[in-house]
């Protein structure tokens, strides 16, 4: 995998992947774009939001909406990493199955995202879950 990252201005970078995706950063307290520790962060759930998705489709659930909402702490001082992380996925749907999400998380968070996997190699990475149902219409 390869990927580049260009200097713009201030603290703006962006970078572009070897597929020709370009994303931008913002490193400095104007806030022109996420900055590195919000795309790792937000890496972890897309990553693992894919995971839970696919897993889900798969078991034939019935969703019509996911969202994992992040939280993490971060050290005190520099190098201020993450040391704690929490994805909460929320999943909307009719007749979705508790069993099936908790072990679609699980096996996410076990076995497939690759960002979460390497990430708690050195942070503390938890999960949580809950379905809400949809009214039939």
């Amino acid at each position: 995998m390869l990927a580049s990252i260009k200097w713009v201005e201030g603290d703006t970078f962006i970078g572009r992947s070897a597929s020709g995706h370009n994303v931008v950063f913002d490193a400095g307290s104007d806030s022109a774009a996420p900055s590195p520790m919000e795309m790792v962060l937000m890496s972890a759930g897309c990553c693992s939001s894919v995971d839970v998705v696919s897993i889900l489709q798969k078991a034939r659930q019935d969703i019509s909406d996911v969202e994992v909402k992040l939280t993490a702490e971060r050290a005190e001082s520099a190098p201020r990493v993450f040391t704690k992380i929490n994805l909460h996925f929320v999943v909307k749907g009719r007749n979705v199955s508790e069993k099936h999400l908790e072990r679609a998380v699980s096996l996410s968070a076990e076995k497939y995202c690759s960002v979460a996997l390497m990430l708690e190699k050195a942070v503390e990475i938890t999960h949580s879950h809950e379905v809400v149902e949809i009214d039939e219409k």
